[in-house]
């Protein structure tokens, strides 16, 4: 299941609709729906996106989290580390290697970590005087 998948099902069982009943709204077939909710299908599309969001009435800040959910989604990513050093290449794979065999915990421990780089990076810088 990705990020967004799972998200998605939060939002469909707390308005208690059936995946049947949601994907008739929004245009997909029942099996299109149960794939993304499980992960088996790729990132979703800005105009499907915006269909979820008008669907469950979604407005500013968790819009912007199922966007981000949804970017982060994509079940079959390929990392390219040329022209990067030879860290950034070993870190790649191993993390390829070991992904399977993490545990939730170990998951969550990486997970939090990557999640402190990229504020870091992307934090406003104080200005200087």
């Amino acid at each position: 299941m990705t990020p967004f998948g799972k998200r998605v099902r939060e939002l469909r069982a707390a308005k208690r609709v059936t995946q049947k009943q949601m994907a008739s709204d929004i245009g997909v077939s029942p099996a299109w729906l149960s794939a993304l909710e499980k992960g088996h299908r790729g990132r979703p599309n800005w105009a499907f996106l915006q269909r979820i969001i008008a669907y469950f009435n979604i407005i500013w800040d968790e819009a912007d989290e199922l966007v981000e959910l949804a970017r982060l989604s994509h079940p079959k990513i390929t990392v390219d580390t040329s022209g990067l050093s030879p860290e950034a290449t070993e870190t790649a794979n191993l993390l390829a290697e070991l992904i399977a065999e993490l545990d939730r915990e170990e998951l969550e421990s990486l997970l939090g970590e990557l999640r402190q780089m990229r504020e870091k990076r992307t934090a406003p810088q104080p200005e200087k005087r």
